[in-house]
């Protein structure tokens, strides 16, 4: 992408830096205005379509002035007339070169030489077109109204015999009308262009933050599931491996049991790890097979299973009877909440029971909350934690809805979601 920086005062889109796509297949055939400077604060230099209308707008200039001057001399002018006339249109051919940088700069030398110069009169039409093209309008009515002004005394310098006054001031003045009109049209279609481009440009830009956020939100997403299941599988195996260390005299049946499952778990943390990283990685996921299914309320019964046959004391379960009917996305949130409060209890009040309720119905909303007694003394949580289980638990919650409460009350840790469950 390149930008190019249109000259046009304070009006939209001009005056300011549009990008421009590189790729255009005939560049030299637009003017320059349209192509830009791909340098900051550089102005770019006449494109071969400019030099081409320059060229042609100088020949233009001396062949119909000089054909003016000629007709002029008809009528017998002033010496000082003529050497005026030609000093006068002299400056005004040079000038025209310089219209496109200083429009209004270039329109107000040459309008005083338009007053006594017939050589002039060409490249006076060009400065006011180029102001036209350039400038927005206020600009515009201030020298074309001057020019105006200057048309009834041109023809008091140099009358006309052959026609009326009146006559040849209306038909200059149509003239000039004409040239303005065109200038504006030009400039119209020129800021038409840019503006579109602009609105393509941002409709670009903001596709890809619309891609970028997405691409942030399902990372996110990603990160919680992780933490959400890698915790719960690496707690389990922490707390078996803290039962056999701590429990020398176990019988070889229950060494077995316990290995087997910290076995399961570490096979099952190590799954879902490389799932996540695989995603993480862009990894094609129709080319390393569907992914599996998220859990949801159905998948409840075995996380508690799991949980006791981890030595946890699990009480006071209550499921809705209706567990089927839940949608599936408050079903998963709601076994993640489950999931984050087993896990909390069993890294930070290790050995105590725990209750877990779930009740509710369509239209009233789910209700999950996970109580356990707080640890006597304040004991440290003999499994390390991040600290952003619940940070993470919060988000999710409130993306569903729903509502987070958790903190000590009445002697027992809490954490209380509730989820909305809209009625069918």
């Amino acid at each position: 992408m390149r930008a190019s920086t249109v000259d046009g005062g304070s009006d939209a889109p001009f005056g300011r830096t549009v990008p421009v796509v590189s790729t255009l297949e005939y560049p030299s055939l637009l003017p320059s205005v349209l192509l830009g400077d791909p340098e900051e604060g550089r102005r770019r230099g006449r494109s071969t379509r400019d030099w081409l209308v320059d060229v042609t707008a100088f020949l233009l200039a001396v062949i119909v002035g000089g054909l003016f001057f000629a007709d002029g001399l008809s009528a017998d002018p002033p010496a000082a007339l003529v050497l005026a006339d030609v000093v006068g249109g002299c400056i005004a051919l040079v000038a025209i070169w310089w219209r496109r940088r200083w429009p209004v700069g270039v329109a107000l030398l040459l309008l005083p030489i338009g007053v006594f110069s017939d050589l002039a009169s060409v490249a006076c039409l060009l400065a006011l077109f180029t102001v036209a093209v350039h400038r927005p309008f206020r600009v515009l009515a201030v020298i074309a109204g001057l020019n105006a002004l200057a048309v009834p005394l041109y023809f008091i310098v140099r009358p006309d015999d052959d026609s009326p006054y009146l006559v040849s001031v209306v038909v200059v003045l149509i003239v000039l009308v004409a040239c303005v009109s065109w200038g504006m049209f030009v400039r119209a279609r020129r800021q038409l262009v840019l503006s579109l481009r602009e609105r393509a440009q941002r409709a670009e830009s903001e596709q890809a933050l619309r891609v970028e956020q997405a691409r942030r939100m399902e990372r996110d997403r990603i990160a919680r599931e992780m933490h959400d299941v890698l915790a719960h599988r690496i707690s389990l195996v922490s707390l078996h491996a803290g039962a056999l260390e701590f429990a020398p005299e176990a019988s070889p049946e229950e060494v077995a049991r316990a290995a087997g499952v910290i076995r399961s778990a570490a096979h099952q943390a190590l799954e879902d790890l490389r799932e996540v990283i695989g995603v993480l990685r862009e990894e094609d996921v129709r080319g390393g097979g569907p992914e599996r299914p998220q859990p949801t309320l159905a998948d409840l019964d075995a996380l508690l299973e799991e949980s006791r046959a981890a030595g946890m004391r699990v009480r006071s379960v209550r499921i809705p009877a209706a567990s089927a009917e839940v949608p599936e996305s408050v079903g998963r949130s709601a076994y993640r909440v489950v999931q984050e409060g087993l896990t909390n209890a069993r890294k930070h009040a290790p050995g105590c029971a725990v209750a877990v309720s779930v009740a509710g119905e369509a239209g009233d909303g789910l209700t999950v909350e996970i109580r356990n007694p707080l640890p006597v003394g304040g004991v440290v949580a003999s499994i390390p934690g991040a600290g952003t289980g619940i940070v993470g638990l919060g988000e999710r919650v409130a993306l569903a809805g729903g509502r987070l409460e958790h903190g000590p009350s009445d002697g027992e840790w809490r954490l209380r979601a509730w989820l909305p469950w809209p009625a069918p």
